[in-house]
């Protein structure tokens, strides 16, 4: 664990690298449930395919991790009270805020690292990885976004209005009948993207629902994870 001084603040950030040589950076953007062990485990196994990976907690204005040790995660009900407790923290972070926080996390890894940093993102990161992306497109040459909900809404500011911004690479694993993001979202996000030029590849889970990744949630599909990973480390070889 590593602290990262912020705008606002201090992150607490986990940071993990295959040894002490020089190596491409990842930048982990974590879901809603927080810097965990799931997560650690996800970044070591990245980092053992030759990057240097910083996993911040992006929810440090609320405390440091675990924010929410407790959580009874793979239960549905336990997590349905647990995901209205969390939601306020959730909304507070503002796209303002994580391009803010983006730029201290990039710097810390242009600190570890060397050439341009790839971003996975999962769930809620996956939006927020994106909004990252198109702030500092010099400094990401890869996007990956995993079961990434909220792409595409009806405001002003919809994220997916920013794909001009976007010079990475990016690479999207939807879920399955995911309600946050919907076959017709899918097709207007990719149309932005083709509009802008980007490279980009696209793809639904088929019978994989919201939060196939996390083995510590039951909506953990393993086969899902497995293609998750081989994708996300095609886009990182070719990419950084």
């Amino acid at each position: 664990m590593i602290d990262v001084e912020t705008p606002d603040g201090v992150a607490d950030c986990y940071l993990t690298r295959p040894d002490d040589d020089a190596h491409p950076g990842v930048l982990f953007v974590i879901d809603a449930i927080g810097l965990r062990q799931q997560i650690k485990d996800m970044a070591d196994r990245i980092a053992a395919q030759g990057y240097v990976v910083l996993a911040p907690n992006i929810f440090y204005r609320a405390g440091r991790a675990p924010i929410w040790p407790d959580a009874n995660l793979a239960d549905p009900d336990s997590r349905a009270d647990f995901m209205k407790n969390v939601m306020p923290i959730t909304s507070s972070l503002t796209p303002p805020r994580i391009i803010s926080d983006g730029g201290a996390y990039l710097g810390k890894l242009a600190e570890l690292s060397e050439g341009e940093a790839g971003i996975t993102g999962y769930c809620m990161g996956g939006r927020h990885g994106w909004q990252i992306a198109a702030s500092y497109p010099d400094r990401v040459a890869a996007l990956g976004g995993f079961h990434t909900g909220g792409m595409v809404t009806d405001d002003d500011d919809s994220p997916h209005l920013r794909a001009p911004e976007v010079q990475a690479s990016v690479y999207w694993g939807h879920a399955d009948n995911d309600h946050g993001m919907t076959p017709e979202s899918i097709a207007t996000l990719d149309k932005a993207m083709d509009d802008a030029g980007i490279s980009h590849i696209t793809e639904v889970y088929a019978g994989a629902a919201h939060g196939y990744t996390m083995a510590d949630q039951g909506a953990y599909n393993e086969a899902a994870s497995e293609r998750h990973f081989e994708a996300l480390f095609d886009l990182l070889g070719r990419s950084l």
